[in-house]
């Protein structure tokens, strides 16, 4: 989560491995309305929530967040259009996907 001086808004922003599903969407939706609840003041201006994931579909991006009145995006992210000196400095994607899936199972033990 972030906060945005000049534009005065909250930014929830996660990070998801893998294609997006649209109980993300939910989830994300949960976080936004969680942080106006309980963060949010009249001088803010609305909250946004940022989902990045592996891949999307957009027609599934689109029915998952059409009904939703939370400000809310859905992107995904690359390695190879970082540059090369930052790819050097990351795991490589499998690496960072076995980590994850690694992490989520011992979680649920």
């Amino acid at each position: 989560m972030f906060f945005h001086v000049e534009q005065l808004r909250y930014f929830v922003i996660k990070l998801k491995t893998g294609k997006f599903q649209p109980e993300y969407a939910g989830k994300l939706n949960f976080y936004v309305a969680l942080v106006d609840d309980k963060l949010h003041r009249k001088t803010h201006n609305g909250t946004v929530g940022i989902l990045i994931c592996g891949s999307k579909n957009d027609h599934t991006v689109r029915y998952a967040l059409g009904r939703t009145d939370s400000s809310m995006a859905v992107s995904t992210y690359t390695y190879e259009n970082l540059p090369a000196a930052e790819q050097r400095a990351l795991p490589a994607a499998d690496e960072l996907t076995a980590a994850f899936d690694q992490i989520a199972t011992e979680s649920a033990e």
